[in-house]
């Protein structure tokens, strides 16, 4: 461990000491930990770089102020490190499911992962999990010795089940398990996968899920898809911007929207302590087995922060996602995905040639499973110039 033995972590938090390891044997560094290397190679993976030219809801070229998918993993491990520190965690492997858990995110966000899930329906679908799964496992090839980025066993597990269980009767995952995550469950490393994982990784999945409430709050109102007045009625975010134009009578719109995301960040994360604080006490957990092998998550919001999380995103579904201006955008999107699948099902040889190799003679299956790993890889504006060179018949093929 080196620099790192000073680190004392609360005994039911990941100990690096402690790794399952990592499927290729690698030497231990001696000025990182093991989950600090996980967290630079995901830094340092082409895949992470694509996430500064993705988007979630609004698509890449529409302007430059919203947040894209690089810019919300950053803010997700800020969270997650934050929440980490206080409770005594091991804040590089909370960092590194952060940092890695949109990766297998393709193209135009929600619309792009629905398109290629509507386009593989024949071949098992699309699951941006278990795309995160193959891209840090398979489709990174930057090492001399292995495919993939050869993390280690707590960070591909959280990967894989960060939102809770895949199978049992504590399963969270309402689809049919994609069948690369039990490929690799079953052949490569064993994910338990019907018990939680880690409270870092627990941590990771709520960090993000208060990084993107109240980030696609500020991107929808600064859109002007929704006014402030909208928000009026929603629990817990009502009541904040109202209590920040109260004690701000003055404030300009730019600032009063800030002010107030930022008082809904800080209620969440306190809540998510309190309430994560309190499971603890209440499960008395010796070891991260014991997080594990509970009957429910270690980390959770309070009734109140839950009831708030459910009135955003309904209200959100209605006025943001469902508003004509997403939905010309959505629909442009889920147009190029599709296009774009079809014609590469249909001439492989008209993708790049490296990865046309990896369709020659091979099934249509396997194909298609190539076809949305390229696709999958992209992002939104290469994309958009990918169906220009390919469906425009003067546009250059540069």
């Amino acid at each position: 461990m080196g620099m790192n033995d000073s680190i004392t972590f609360a005994p039911y938090a990941s100990q690096p000491e402690d790794s399952r390891g990592r499927y290729y044997k690698e030497p231990e560094s001696t000025t990182r930990s093991c989950h600090q290397r996980d967290r630079d190679r995901i830094i340092h993976s082409a895949a992470f770089r694509r996430l500064q030219y993705k988007t979630q809801v609004f698509v890449n070229h529409e302007g430059d102020f919203f947040r894209t998918r690089l810019t919300h993993s950053l803010e997700v491990a800020q969270i997650a490190r934050t929440v980490c520190r206080y409770l005594n965690l091991n804040q590089e492997l909370a960092e590194s499911l952060a940092l890695a858990h949109d990766l297998g995110h393709p193209p135009f966000g929600h619309a792009g992962e629905e398109a290629l899930d509507e386009a593989l329906a024949p071949y098992g679908g699309f699951d941006h999990n278990a795309q995160s799964l193959r891209v840090v496992t398979e489709l990174e090839q930057r090492y001399a010795d292995f495919d993939g980025l050869n993390l280690t066993w707590e960070c591909i597990e959280g990967v894989v089940k960060h939102n809770g269980p895949l199978r049992g009767p504590n399963s969270t995952h309402a689809k049919p398990l994609p069948q690369s995550i039990i490929d690799y469950n079953d052949n490569v490393m064993d994910l338990d996968l019907e018990n939680y994982s880690s409270l870092e990784a627990q941590i990771a999945a709520l960090s993000d899920d208060i990084a993107y409430n109240n980030h696609d709050i500020d991107d929808a109102l600064r859109a002007r898809l929704i006014r402030i007045d909208d928000l009026k009625d929603i629990p817990v975010v009502g009541e904040t911007f109202h209590a920040v134009a109260k004690q701000y009578p003055d404030i300009d719109d730019s600032r009063l929207i800030y002010e107030a995301v930022r008082r809904l960040i800080g209620d969440m994360v306190n809540d998510l302590l309190q309430e994560t604080q309190l499971r603890i006490k209440d499960a008395a957990p010796k070891s991260v087995l014991d997080i594990r092998n509970s009957g429910r998550a270690t980390a959770s919001f309070s009734e109140r922060i839950q009831e708030c999380d459910r009135e955003l995103k309904a209200f959100m579904f209605e006025n943001v996602y469902r508003h004509y201006k997403i939905n010309r955008m959505t629909s442009k999107a889920r147009r190029v995905v599709k296009d774009l699948f079809t014609l590469f099902m249909a001439e492989p040889n008209c993708l790049a040639t490296e990865w046309y190799k990896l369709t020659d003679g091979k099934s249509s299956e396997l194909t298609a499973r190539v076809v949305a790993d390229y696709i999958a890889g992209i992002t939104d504006r290469y994309a958009l110039d990918e169906h220009s060179r390919l469906f425009d018949v003067q546009a250059r093929n540069s």
